[in-house]
């Protein structure tokens, strides 16, 4: 009986295998989701208004309905940039470093 004791005390303070090697890459893709997320939301928004007050209003001199016009095609042209940025990162996440060069 002491010896079940011992195992089961011994298990939970080291986690299993499979999870310690895991638990960088836990972290890795949860930072790189919060930054995406982040980005998603300032980006797209920021722009939107910076087209239409400098770009459209200010540097064209275009009328007011037309610049929302255009700064929501910047906008929605930020969300896709956003998007293939954050699709290749993921993609690319979990290759090898030197995975074309051979020792």
């Amino acid at each position: 009986m002491d010896g079940s004791v011992r195992a089961s005390s011994d298990a939970s303070v080291e986690p299993p295998a499979y999870f310690r090697g895991n638990e960088g890459s836990l972290v890795s893709a949860l930072k790189t989701l919060l930054f995406f997320t982040i980005l998603m939301v300032t980006m797209p928004i920021g722009l939107y208004f910076a087209s239409k007050a400098y770009i459209f209003e200010g540097s064209m001199k275009m009328s007011s309905s037309d610049s929302y016009f255009y700064a929501a095609i910047v906008a929605v042209l930020a969300v896709h940039v956003v998007l293939a940025g954050f699709v290749y990162v993921a993609w690319n996440e979990g290759t090898p470093k030197g995975k074309g060069k051979h020792d």
